[in-house]
């Protein structure tokens, strides 16, 4: 199972010199990615955590990253495609695969949030079917030759869009969401399944058996499905989830990894250490030193070499 590492995205370390030296010493350390997230608006009165309170963008940070790093992958996790049009979503990811040589992972949602639909002027309604149209326009633009698409929310005129990505027929597309409906999409359309900070890792194993099973009622090989989940790791004491039980990923950096090792016999076949969900890290309250010091041990401490 592959190890990746949550780019300095939100709060306290989210500082240009912190962005480049957490991915050189992400990749040094032998860690497999890096991963950025997008959040648009925190309404007032809002009461989301700390780690969306200042939020950069996610494309822009690993651009950023990109200049710096050679071997190690740049995932979003995620973009909420009702927020962007696909043509220009397709440009910018197409870039950084350029940018980058080829190392761009696209991880897509549907979005949850009603003041950022009305912020970007988006529509919830029908928001899975824009999804699967949505996911074919970009694989149409990405595609050689010529590009036309005409479906119900999008069109594509004929023409092309250059340059194209450098991952033959573009970066692997991954979609967050929970509910059945959405895991099932996943199946049929996507290159994986991203999971939530939000979600119950214990059952992830009954998630991805869903995943796994719409994959093959498609016609497409189950087993070449990535499941990638954010880890929302929590060092230090244990913390007890509803049922009292401890959460996953929380606790010393043994039980960590132990966690880590778990996931995997469950069928995850990558996790992320995302450490802007700390808020001794990703708030933008904290301490940018101790922020940055804190994390940097973190690193250290869970790097797969």
């Amino acid at each position: 199972m592959d190890i990746g590492f949550g780019a300095p995205v939100s709060g306290a370390w989210a500082t240009p010199q912190n962005i480049a030296a957490f991915a050189t010493a992400a990749e040094s350390a032998g860690y497999s990615s890096l991963w950025s997230f997008q959040r648009l608006l925190i309404p007032t009165g809002s009461t989301m955590e700390p780690v969306y309170h200042s939020v950069l963008d996610p494309m822009a940070v690993l651009s950023f990253a990109a200049a710096v790093t050679n071997r190690i992958r740049l995932g979003v996790a995620i973009i909420n495609l009702p927020f962007v049009s696909p043509a220009y979503l397709a440009k910018q990811s197409a870039s950084l695969d350029v940018l980058c040589a080829g190392r761009h992972d696209l991880g897509l949602g549907i979005g949850w949030m009603p003041e950022e639909f009305a912020l970007t002027g988006a529509d919830m309604g029908r928001r899975g079917a824009r999804a699967a149209e949505y996911v074919q326009v970009l694989q149409t633009l990405w595609s050689d030759g010529e590009a036309s698409f005409d479906g119900e929310f999008y069109q594509v005129p004929a023409g092309t869009q250059r340059p194209l990505p450098v991952q033959p027929g573009g970066p692997p597309i991954l979609l967050g969401g929970m509910a059945k409906p959405a895991l099932e999409r996943i199946g049929r359309i996507a290159d994986g399944w991203i999971t939530s900070s939000r979600t119950d890792l214990s059952k992830v194993g009954d998630l991805i058996s869903v995943v796994k099973e719409s994959a093959a009622a498609a016609g497409r090989d189950p087993e070449a499905m990535r499941f990638i989940c954010r880890g929302v790791a929590r060092a230090g004491e244990p913390v007890a989830g509803a049922d009292g039980s401890r959460l996953l990923l929380s606790g010393d950096f043994e039980q960590i990894r132990a966690d880590s090792e778990f996931l995997g016999t469950l069928g995850v076949t990558e996790v992320f250490y995302d450490l802007n969900w700390d808020p001794l890290i990703g708030s933008p309250d904290a301490s940018p030193e101790a922020a940055t010091a804190r994390a940097e041990e973190i690193l250290e401490a869970l790097a797969p070499s």
